[in-house]
């Protein structure tokens, strides 16, 4: 039986904490089945795109990816710099920010071991872009999804509102990344060796679950909810898997631990709210729906997200800004997506990043992370909200 973590302790006493506020009466029932029923496509988008991705990494398409980039680089380090940051950014885009923490960090320092390139750069991009990245689509982030839900936009609605930020966080985090981590004098050398190509495992089930992530993003792009687009796909692969390697089919695919700590923070959250939380977040949000206020909110959000995490900090930012202020409650949106970039706990996808790092034995700078992390966030999310409010 495997060992239970310190973070499982929290996701369950969160969860557990949610639950005696609901029968105490902190959160009335109804208070706590109206969350419940708002998170519950959302919990499905969850389960299906971790299984999704999940068996298209273990039918390798991650893996080849990641390696037909080193090849197609061509020991070049500025090309297999673009490359990466086109990987990460489309993953975290498409398939979600957790799915770039995740999938991504352990193929980029395998990469990085089987070409000899330096593994800091890799994982810094990864980590950096499964944040600022996250912004486009409301598949991108969980936050998306409600901010979505609330401001009522399709997925190409979404895009066409947050296109413009969205460009300029992934421009702002390529000029950083190049500087602090790719430069010349960063990586400390000059060429790589590009690897021999990767040979496909089991060509059915890569070429399956290649057409059922491109079929996941279709769907979501034609205006498919994105909870059904993200089950179908899942089913899709793991039929296939069930033909050909049933063998991967095992409980460990379900992220219960996901599931416990978002249902416990929409209990745990909407009871802080309403005895006392909302006085203060409309002190620090206020109800300005200009350009000061969007301002206000994102600050907030970024700051919230770094002492919290970027979840609890939108939810409960989420629920004082004036339904009129579509502009306002984006903003937010971009302060806890572009500015969770300076501790640990900022954002989920930041703790399995650097749980990931950890297994890999890639030791992390925690004062040098912070610091250049603090230099992104102070830079990008005042752009980013510029141009949310231009567009």
């Amino acid at each position: 039986m495997s060992r239970v973590s310190t973070l499982d302790w929290i996701r369950f006493g969160l969860l557990l904490l949610g639950v005696v506020f609901v029968l105490t009466g902190v959160l009335p029932a109804e208070e706590a089945e109206a969350g419940l029923r708002r998170i519950a496509p959302l919990l499905l988008f969850l389960v299906s795109v971790i299984v999704l991705v999940e068996l298209t990494k273990e039918a390798g398409v991650f893996d080849v990816i990641a390696d037909r980039l080193a090849v197609i680089g061509r020991g070049r380090y500025a090309a297999l710099f673009l490359l990466c940051v086109a990987f990460a950014s489309l993953t975290t885009i498409f398939l979600n920010l957790d799915t770039t923490a995740v999938l991504l960090t352990p193929v980029m320092l395998a990469l990085a071991i089987r070409t000899g390139i330096a593994a800091l750069p890799l994982a810094m991009t990864t980590v950096w872009l499964a944040n600022t990245a996250s912004l486009l689509l409301p598949v991108s982030n969980l936050t998306n999804l409600l901010a979505a839900d609330r401001v009522m936009l399709t997925p190409r609605e979404f895009a066409a509102r947050m296109w413009l930020p969205q460009l300029v966080a992934i421009a702002v985090t390529m000029v950083l990344l190049w500087v602090f981590y790719w430069r010349r004098g960063a990586r400390g050398a000059d060429r790589y060796e590009p690897p021999s190509p990767m040979k496909v495992g089991d060509r059915a089930l890569f070429t399956v679950a290649s057409a059922a992530c491109l079929l996941f993003i279709v769907l979501v792009m034609a205006g498919a909810h994105v909870e059904y687009a993200a089950a179908g796909a899942a089913v899709v692969t793991a039929v296939a898997f069930a033909v050909r390697r049933p063998r991967s089919l095992t409980p460990a695919l379900i992220p219960w631990q996901l599931l416990v700590f978002v249902t416990g923070l929409f209990l745990v959250i909407p009871a802080l709210v309403l005895h006392g939380l909302d006085v203060v977040m409309t002190a620090l949000i206020g109800a300005d729906g200009g350009a000061g206020g969007a301002f206000r909110a994102a600050l907030t959000g970024a700051a919230l997200s770094n002492l919290i995490n970027n979840l609890p900090a939108y939810t409960a930012g989420e629920s004082v800004v004036p339904p009129g202020n579509g502009d306002q409650l984006l903003a937010l949106l971009a302060g806890t997506n572009v500015g969770p970039l300076i501790t640990p706990w900022a954002s989920l996808a930041t703790l399995l990043w650097f749980e990931w790092c950890r297994r890999h034995d890639l030791r992390i700078p925690l004062r040098r992370f912070m610091a250049h992390g603090a230099v992104l966030a102070a830079l990008a999310l005042p752009a980013v909200v510029a141009a949310l409010l231009i567009g």
